[in-house]
């Protein structure tokens, strides 16, 4: 279930566990949110660490006194039950402290005084601070809107939800393995044996299922991964992997030339000769496995396990389904397990690769964040002139900039640079990036493969995240991570490859300033130390 995805839930207090009461310090003022008694009584039953974390700028105020705050504290576990932590930050807005919420100081406090990874926390609260607080973390993020919630921080919350039951109903959800009744075969192998994983989509994509990959190369003897061309880079990069096939497979690529009957047969021939004993397809949620699945029963693959909406006939054994807001990852690790492999022991399922080239001679010595203005899909991309200010804006505030891209961004590249970037436009292949960006102090980049291969290495990423796509699932996973851009944009969930909107006004708004900004809180924060 969702639930196994965490360790801790760390709710906001106020409008979220009780009724927002502006500098309350009168424990007789307490009123706690419809359903929160109940809610918190399941999340303890289900085994979670609770902490809360809360903005309390009244002590800094002289609204209240520190004895009025813990009295009020005392009153919410009298009424609700006891907290595993409580976490405050008793300033301003004008202290510029790293604890105040939007940053993620109370959320890393909570973390460490749990011992629980920000990763393996979700993060509960009523406004946008606190999911921008959550992402800054590298925690994940519901937001439960109350009457004092924006409409644009609702469209901008990673998840949302209507109250806190709800909440615990998500969490609840089991994501059923759905066995069919097939045509009599073989008993199928057992998890160990030679497995086929099969992931034709782009590098991001790749990259993303990375953790269910190393599930299948652990509970297996060989494991090959059948990728399109805009993958096998990064399926090179994956551990685990034994063998690469590639394949524009033309119901997944999105420029397919045709279907030509001797690719198939071919194809299906090297899959025969590959002598596999399962296979495991992944795909996003609008695409079919189903012509996959088929060619692996051609090829005498003997159990095929895939999440499909779609009735499959004899084509799988395995018929998974999942949750529609679930993270590209862990729906793909649910695939996973739902075909009989798990992690090994130790692997906590973030996003790795392997070994990375030295790249010194590219970076140079002195500290650095990347800019990588280019997207796989151009929809997804900022403006040019907007990347360019923003390298502008890091500059002048004391940052030096590398500007990545391909070849085929090396004018884009060199636009965005200027002279007060280093373009290293053309100069990487996908390793090399992927070291470049290793050894940065954060990336700025839209939703793009970069952006995982960031997650991927351990870079806290500023999104310039287009919302074409749900964020929830396409979003850096596992790392600390800021949004910015119009989540509420006209093109929103429309899957657009070219922007439908006039002036692309989802990233043509971004100010380079909060670009600054968020760069210096992925980077210069850490936990509450008040």
């Amino acid at each position: 279930m969702i639930r196994d995805l965490f360790d801790a839930v760390l709710l906001d207090r106020d409008g979220t566990l009780i009724r927002n009461v502006p500098y309350n310090g009168d424990p007789a003022a307490v009123r706690p949110m419809p359903t929160a008694a109940s809610a918190l009584a399941r999340l303890r039953a289900l085994g979670l660490r609770l902490g809360v974390v809360s903005n309390q700028s009244g002590l800094a105020r002289g609204c209240f006194t520190p004895a009025q705050l813990a009295a009020v504290q005392a009153r919410i576990e009298e009424l609700l039950g006891p907290f595993d932590t409580w976490q405050y930050c008793p300033h301003d807005e004008t202290a510029g402290c790293p604890c105040r919420k939007p940053r993620p100081g109370l959320v890393l406090a909570a973390a460490a005084a749990l011992g629980v990874p920000p990763h393996r926390c979700l993060v509960v609260g009523d406004i946008g601070s606190d999911m921008t607080a959550a992402q800054a973390a590298g925690a994940t993020g519901v937001l439960v809107p109350t009457e004092d919630t924006r409409p644009a921080e609702v469209a901008a919350a990673p998840l949302v939800r209507p109250d806190l039951a709800a909440v615990v109903d998500w969490l609840l959800q089991p994501g059923p393995i759905e066995p069919l009744p097939a045509p009599a075969r073989p008993t199928p192998p057992a998890p160990r044996g030679r497995v086929l994983a099969v992931r034709a989509d782009s590098a991001g994509d790749v990259l993303l299922t990375g953790p269910a990959i190393r599930a299948l190369a652990h509970g297996s003897t060989h494991l090959t991964l059948l990728v399109g061309p805009r993958g096998r880079a990064a399926a090179r990069l994956l551990p685990g992997v034994d063998e690469i096939i590639e394949w524009a497979v033309p119901w997944l690529d999105p420029t397919p030339d045709g279907v030509d009957p001797d690719s198939v047969a071919a194809i299906v021939k090297q899959l025969q000769q590959a002598e596999l004993d399962r296979a495991v397809i992944f795909t996003s949620f609008h695409q079919s496995p189903l012509p996959t699945a088929l060619l692996a029963r051609l090829a005498g693959i003997g159990h095929v396990s895939a999440i499909s909406e779609d009735y499959p006939g004899a084509l799988l054994d395995v018929r998974h389904r999942v949750a529609d807001d679930l993270p590209e990852t862990e729906r793909a690790l649910s695939l996973a397990r739902a075909a009989g492999f798990e992690l090994p022991p130790g692997d906590d399922g973030r996003l790795r690769v392997g070994p990375l080239p030295d790249v010194a001679e590219l970076t140079g010595p002195e500290p650095y964040v990347v800019v990588h203005p280019g997207t796989s899909v151009p929809a997804r991309a900022c403006p040019p002139r907007v990347c360019a200010a923003i390298v502008t804006a890091l500059r002048r505030a004391g940052r030096r900039v590398l500007v990545t891209g391909s070849g085929t961004d090396a004018a884009l590249t060199s636009y965005v640079a200027g002279t007060d970037g280093i373009d290293l436009g053309g100069r990487t292949d996908l390793a090399q990036l992927g070291a470049v960006i290793a050894g940065a102090d954060c990336i700025v980049v839209g939703n793009t493969g970069p952006a995982h291969l960031a997650a991927a290495v351990g870079t806290p990423v500023v999104s310039l995240f287009a919302p074409t796509v749900p964020f929830v699932r396409w979003g850096p996973y596992g790392v600390p991570t800021i949004r910015l851009g119009d989540a509420d944009a006209p093109c929103r969930d429309t899957r657009a490859t070219l922007c439908p909107v006039p002036g692309h006004p989802c990233l043509s708004t971004v100010d380079p300033a909060d670009v600054v900004a968020a760069v210096d809180r992925l980077t210069r924060e850490g936990p509450c130390a008040s």
